[in-house]
């Protein structure tokens, strides 16, 4: 790895010689998460560059945490999985997480507001159970960014996938959340909730969509943790 050695036989010492470069864990929860291409990944660490992504993946693979699976070796197209040693690591991931959503104060989290990276983890976390068996679209309005920045559409299809979309996909809209960032962005984290910031939020459609839009939102992992004063 890229980062100096310790110089210990500590087991400690030597996992963070590979696990605790700049970008590593972050890149390890996108695993995770279920990303397995690299513009996926791009999409989880928007301010990652691809060269550091490109020389983590390397450094991941060497250290047998990642394989890289070829699809189309003409192309240059690959997916990246977690080995044995990598799916090993959920449980250091969510411990990790777990620990920053309790003990990290929540005005320190929302200084890094991200619209595109939090419509990426609403699109992969939301649970299509609750809404219509149809194609349902959602689209957002974040009424403090510039327009290149303010609207989000997520179609979600009868079958359960949901696609995230940065212009208009073209289909009838089912909702309209007008809201700021750092409102949605507390609601995603479990900080508040939609029925709490109901002055925050304009919502416009079908009331069983609004009703349940707390359950199929597709919250942070680490919501239900609750915050601690250290």
């Amino acid at each position: 790895m890229t980062q100096a050695s310790y110089k210990q036989f500590c087991p400690l010492a030597m996992a963070t010689e590979v696990l605790c470069t700049r970008w590593t864990m972050v890149l390890i929860r996108e695993f995770i998460a279920g990303s397995t291409r690299f513009n996926d990944l791009r999409r989880g660490v928007p301010k990652m560059s691809p060269t550091l992504l490109s020389q983590r993946l390397k450094e991941l693979e060497i250290a047998g945490v990642i394989k890289r699976k070829v699809l189309q070796s003409e192309n240059g197209i690959f997916e990246y999985h977690l080995t044995k040693a990598g799916r090993e690591l959920g449980g250091v991931v969510e411990a990790l997480g777990n620990w920053g959503q309790k003990w990290v104060g929540s005005a320190s989290s929302l200084k890094n507001l991200d619209p595109s990276l939090l419509m990426w983890d609403m699109r992969r976390n939301l649970d299509p159970t609750p809404l219509p068996n149809k194609r349902t679209v959602i689209q957002f309005l974040y009424s403090d960014l510039p327009a290149s920045q303010s609207h989000w559409w997520l179609v979600v299809e009868a079958g359960g996938g949901v696609d995230l979309c940065w212009s208009d996909p073209g289909f009838e809209i089912d909702l309209y959340v007008t809201t700021d960032l750092r409102t949605m962005t507390s609601i995603w984290m479990g900080l508040t909730s939609v029925e709490k910031e109901h002055g925050r939020m304009k919502l416009s459609g079908p009331q069983g969509i609004i009703k349940s839009m707390q359950t199929w939102l597709g919250l942070s992992p680490f919501a239900s943790v609750r915050k601690q004063v250290p």
